[in-house]
C-alpha cells in the first residue's frame, strides 16, 4: 500500500492525497491551490495520477482548498463516488457552483483582455457544467456510520469541529492477510467554540495524516477576541466609520453572526450606540451557506441546539441584513452611516470584499478586522503584515484604516489543540505525516511532537510517495468494534435520551403554536413536519423487530 501526497504539501492549500493498493486507488480530498497567481497556476497542471483510475474521493469538508478541484477531476475523466458527510454535501453545491462561476468570469475577462492584444482566448479551469457533473457523484453519509467502499476498504467520518460537516476520516484497508488503519485529520477545529461540536479524538491508528496550519502558534482565547471585536466595533462606529470584516463564507461568517447576535441581545447597555448599526452579510454564497447551516442543526453543539429548541434562532437578529444583488452591495459604499460589512473572500483575493476595501481602506475612520488564516501571497496577508499601499482594480489605494488580526476566531486548532488531539491516540502510530502547513509551521510542530510525545513525524515538503507497512488482518467484527468503542456506546445512550427530550419539546411547542393564532404558511410547515416525523417513527418501529429488542445492557452487549 502506498500514499502519494499530491497537494497541501508545500503550503496550506490544494489538499489532495492518493492511497493506492494493488486493486484500488482513492483520494483524500481534491482541493484547489490558493494564494497568489503563482500558486494558482498549479491548479491547471496535470494531476500526478490518472483521474479515470480513481475509484472514489473521501472529502473532509467543503472549503475550496479541500474540494475545489473536484469539478476538474470529473472533467478529466473521474466517474467514481465522492463520499462526504450530509452537511458537507449540502455546502458542496454552494461552494463548487460559486467557484465555477468565478473561473468562468475570470476566463471571460482574460479573454477580452487577450483579444485587445491579439492573444488567443483562455478556457476556464472548469465550468458550472463541470461542477454539476461532479455534484452528481456525491454520496452523503452520516457521522459515525461505517461505510464499505469496496471489498477491502471501510471508512467512518468523525466530527472535526472545523466547519459544518467537517470530518476526520478513519480508513481501514485490507491487503492480503493484513489490515492497516489510516486516520486523516482533515482540518481540525477549536475546542469549545459556538455552533459546532468539539473535534473527536481517535484512539487507534497505524498511520496519521495531520494538518499543521497553526503548528507553530497559539491562539488568543476566543473570549478575548470576541471582546476585542466588540470594542473595535464600538470605537469605529462612534467615530462614524465602517467595520469591514473579510470572512470565509462558510464557517467564520456564521460564527460572526452568532457572536453579533449574542452581543446585540445580551448587552442592552450599548443599545443606544448600536440600535441603528446594521450588520450586512454581503456575499451571496455566505447568505446561502447560512441557510444550509440552519437546515443542519442536527450537527450543532448542545448550547446552539438548546437556543433553537427554545424558539430563538442564533443565526438571525433584528439588525442582521443579507444582500444578494450587486446593486445592494454597491449601495453599502455610498451609504454614509456607520455599519458592519462581513464579506467574502476571507483572504481578499476575489469577491465583493475587494470593492469594500477599495472604498474603505483609505479612510482613517474605518477598521478592517481579519478573523481567519491569511495565506502567503494574498492581499489579506499583505494588509496584516502592514502594507501602506495596495493595488485594487488597477488603482493604488492608501491604507489609512486601522487593521486588526483577531486570531482567536480562527477555525483551525492551534499548536496546543493539535497536540491535544494527537494525544488522544492510546498507542504510538507507526507513522505521522505532517501536511497542510507552511514549512516553518510544519517543522515547529514536528519538533513539539518530538518534545512532548517522543514520536518522529515525517514532514512532507513536496509531492512525494511512501510505502506503508501493513498489520494483522482484522475481521469485519473487529473493525466495527474498533469504530464503535465504549465511549460511543455511552454517547448513543445520551443521544437517545436527547432525541426523546427534544421531540417532547418540539411537540409541546408545536401544540402551543397550533392552539394560538398562526399563519396558513406556518400551519402547513408544521403539518409537513408532523407527517415526516410520523413516517420516520413508523419506519423505525417497523425496522426494530421483537428479536432486535435485546434487553441486555449496551455496555455488556460488546
Amino acid at each position: 500500500m502506498k500514499i502519494q501526497f499530491c497537494g497541501a504539501s508545500m503550503g496550506v492549500t490544494g489538499s489532495c492525497h492518493m492511497l493506492s493498493t494493488d486493486n484500488h486507488k482513492i483520494l483524500l480530498d481534491c482541493g484547489q491551490f490558493q494564494g497568489g497567481k503563482e500558486m494558482e497556476k498549479l491548479n491547471a497542471e496535470p494531476f500526478p495520477f490518472d483521474a479515470e483510475e480513481i475509484e472514489c474521493v473521501l472529502l473532509s469538508h467543503a472549503h475550496i482548498d479541500h474540494c475545489g478541484r473536484l469539478p476538474l477531476l470529473a472533467k478529466r475523466g473521474f466517474k467514481g463516488s465522492i463520499y462526504c458527510t450530509d452537511a458537507t454535501a449540502d455546502l458542496l453545491e454552494v461552494m463548487l457552483k460559486d467557484s465555477a462561476y468565478i473561473h468562468e468570469k475570470d476566463a471571460e475577462w482574460q479573454s477580452r483582455r487577450n483579444a485587445r492584444t491579439g492573444k488567443p482566448p483562455v478556457e476556464p479551469l472548469y465550468t458550472i457544467k463541470d461542477a454539476e457533473a461532479a455534484l452528481k457523484l456525491v454520496k452523503p453519509v452520516l457521522y459515525d456510520q461505517l461505510i464499505e467502499l469496496n471489498d477491502s476498504m471501510r471508512i467512518v467520518f468523525n466530527d472535526a469541529g472545523h466547519i459544518l460537516g467537517s470530518a476526520i476520516t478513519e480508513l481501514w484497508v485490507d491487503e492480503g492477510e493484513t489490515t492497516s488503519k489510516i486516520v486523516f485529520s482533515g482540518d481540525l477545529g477549536v475546542m469549545d467554540r459556538p455552533i459546532l461540536r468539539n473535534p473527536v479524538k481517535i484512539k487507534k491508528a497505524d498511520y496519521v495524516i495531520m494538518e499543521t496550519t497553526y503548528g507553530s502558534r497559539l491562539h488568543p482565547q476566543n473570549a478575548t477576541s470576541i471582546d476585542q471585536l466588540i470594542q473595535i466595533t464600538l470605537k469605529t462606529v462612534k467615530r462614524g466609520g465602517n467595520v469591514i470584516i473579510p470572512s470565509f463564507a462558510v464557517g467564520r461568517t456564521q460564527e460572526l453572526i452568532y457572536q453579533f447576535n449574542m452581543f446585540y441581545e445580551q448587552h442592552k447597555e450599548y443599545q443606544k450606540d448600536l440600535e441603528n448599526v446594521n450588520v450586512y452579510i454581503d456575499s451571496p454564497m455566505a447568505t446561502t451557506a447560512t441557510e444550509v447551516f440552519k437546515k443542519n442543526a442536527q450537527v450543532f453543539d448542545e448550547e446552539t441546539r438548546n437556543y433553537i429548541l427554545s424558539g430563538d434562532n442564533p443565526l438571525d437578529f433584528k439588525n442582521l441584513k443579507f444582500t444578494r444583488n450587486t446593486a445592494d452591495s454597491q449601495m453599502l459604499n455610498t451609504d454614509k452611516t456607520p455599519k458592519i460589512i462581513i464579506s467574502a473572500s476571507g483572504m481578499c483575493e476575489a469577491g465583493r470584499i475587494r470593492h469594500h476595501l477599495k472604498h474603505n481602506l483609505w479612510d482613517a475612520r474605518n477598521s478592517v478586522i481579519f478573523v481567519g488564516y491569511q495565506a502567503e501571497g494574498t492581499l489579506g496577508r499583505s494588509l496584516v503584515e502592514g502594507a501602506k499601499e495596495v493595488k485594487l482594480f488597477g488603482e493604488a489605494i492608501s491604507v489609512n484604516a486601522e487593521i486588526y488580526n483577531l486570531e482567536g476566531f480562527s477555525g483551525h486548532a492551534d499548536q496546543k489543540g493539535l497536540l491535544d488531539w494527537l494525544g488522544g491516540f492510546q498507542a504510538k502510530p507507526k507513522q505521522i505525516f505532517l501536511v497542510h502547513g507552511e514549512a516553518e509551521s510544519k517543522h515547529a510542530f514536528a519538533e513539539k511532537i518530538r518534545e512532548v510525545y517522543g514520536y518522529e513525524p515525517v514532514v512532507i515538503e513536496g509531492n512525494s510517495e511512501f510505502e506503508l507497512e501493513t498489520g494483522t488482518l482484522l475481521s469485519k467484527e473487529e473493525i466495527i468494534w474498533d469504530a464503535i468503542d465504549e465511549d460511543d456506546l455511552n454517547n448513543l445512550k445520551e443521544k437517545i435520551a436527547d432525541v426523546e427530550k427534544n421531540l417532547q419539546n418540539l411537540l409541546e411547542n408545536t401544540k402551543g403554536a397550533v392552539n394560538s393564532t398562526i399563519s396558513p404558511e406556518k400551519l402547513q410547515n408544521i403539518n409537513n413536519i408532523m407527517l415526516e416525523l410520523e413516517k420516520a417513527s413508523l419506519n423505525l418501529g417497523s425496522s426494530i423487530t421483537a428479536e432486535d429488542r435485546d434487553t441486555t445492557p449496551l455496555s455488556e452487549q460488546k
